[in-house]
């Protein structure tokens, strides 16, 4: 078989979407002939941990380790909810304390591009010796953190490889990038070295065509598209919620705030009895105060179920017992290109989507062109209503289901097949 080198940051235990998507290509390159060997870092600091996913590493996959210096742990000494929120790029646009305004400030100008940054220090002379020892022809980083690029960069430059790199989000384009309290200078440093990365690779993937389409105007370079997937050991078919359940899986932060799907839910609890009776909202993963406050300004407090984080497979089976999913992004530009994991999860549960979203949003047009559900902006209210009386007419029927179009092609073993054709 043929040896590959993945250098990734979020490896199990992490929890998160973040971890998931080279777990599942590792877990099918075998099939394809191509022998994966992992590298992470020893003592990470993960801002979500999900212990169920160790049991999905493929028997056998040789896995290295270096010591990484994490800074997030000694700024934790500060605070370490607003610690973790920032290492995971959750930073509020509102109310911030001036901690937290010290704390961006540093994260944004000191730590470039990210505060992963010291893991070459142990990385890079740690793998050119295994490079060598193991005749290893390609390698692969993904990000972010996009630091970890740059330790591919540094070994391309060194050895005669093929050198792919992976975007599972952009770099300076993402939402959070702009909030960063970046100087002029920092803000160029970070352009550059994205530039350095985006030119130097043999080979870019993203994981959306907007992100791609972006790539396509700063390089030369070939660029795959390789969305996330979901894997086909899931699938729908699990015993239905006997209430009128929507469920969302995953963050529901400040900035997601669907005021007009709450207003809609108000308005339907006070004019219809039965609805009222059966409707039940709920949240699997952080919801923020923000969202909650909304939440009970509508009088919907009563008909919430908090969950709180929940591993993996125990959202997979939430996900395919729930009535309708519910998925909501950012109302914003930078947004439109974002493609959530958990949409192509929700495919596999077959079950109805509910998007909520920005204008021209792809993860929306996904939803659209496979005859997923409905796709909606954070303006609308009407269609929205109705589609909701529809579909609880339908739920009361007995047959509240989703046609579903061609989903195969975004099973995990079927894209990993397209990634190991550019292996």
């Amino acid at each position: 078989m043929k040896k590959v080198l993945i250098i990734t940051y979020y490896w199990p235990p992490a929890g998160g979407p973040g971890v998931q998507r080279w777990l599942k290509f590792v877990k099918y390159l075998p099939h394809f002939g191509i022998e994966p060997i992992v590298f992470v870092p020893e003592n990470p600091h993960y801002p979500i941990y999900d212990e169920s996913l160790l049991n999905e590493i493929p028997e056998g996959l040789a896995i290295h380790y270096t010591p990484i210096f994490e800074p997030y742990r000694f700024a934790q000494l500060l605070s370490k909810r607003k610690t973790e929120r920032i290492s995971s790029g959750i930073i509020r646009t509102k109310d911030q304390s001036l901690l937290e305004k010290v704390m961006l400030w540093i994260r944004g100008n000191l730590f470039i591009p990210d505060a992963r940054k010291y893991w070459r220090k142990t990385a890079i002379p740690y793998l050119s010796d295994l490079i060598q020892k193991e005749d290893i022809k390609t390698i692969v980083t993904t990000g972010p953190p996009h630091s970890v690029h740059l330790i591919g960069q540094k070994l391309r430059r060194s050895h005669p490889l093929k050198w792919i790199a992976d975007f599972r989000d952009p770099w300076t384009s993402i939402g959070y990038h702009k909030r960063l309290r970046l100087s002029r200078a920092s803000q160029k440093k970070h352009k550059d070295l994205e530039l350095s990365v985006l030119t130097g690779a043999d080979v870019l993937i993203t994981t959306s065509d907007t992100t791609r389409k972006e790539f396509q105007a700063l390089t030369q370079q070939p660029i795959e598209l390789i969305t996330n997937g979901f894997d086909s050991d899931y699938t729908g078919g699990s015993a239905l919620d006997r209430q009128f359940t929507i469920s969302h899986i995953g963050s529901l932060l400040s900035d997601r705030n669907p005021e007009n799907l709450w207003k809609v839910l108000s308005q339907l609890v006070k004019e219809n009895e039965h609805f009222g009776k059966q409707l039940q909202l709920e949240f699997i993963g952080v919801v923020s105060k923000d969202v909650l406050d909304s939440l009970d300004n509508y009088g919907l407090s009563p008909y919430i179920s908090l969950n709180g984080y929940m591993p993996h497979a125990g959202a997979m089976e939430r996900q395919r017992r729930t009535q309708v999913l519910l998925l909501v992004e950012i109302d914003s530009e930078e947004t439109k290109g974002i493609i959530p994991g958990k949409l192509f999860e929700y495919m596999a549960a077959k079950r109805p989507i509910l998007a909520i979203g920005p204008e021209h949003w792809e993860a929306g047009n996904l939803v659209l062109e496979m005859d997923l559900g409905a796709v909606f902006n954070y303006q609308m209210h009407s269609r929205l209503k109705n589609v909701i009386l529809e579909w609880f007419t339908a739920y009361k029927q007995g047959n509240l289901n989703v046609a579903s179009g061609n989903i195969d092609k975004y099973s995990r073993k079927a894209l990993t097949q397209q990634l190991a054709e550019h292996l």
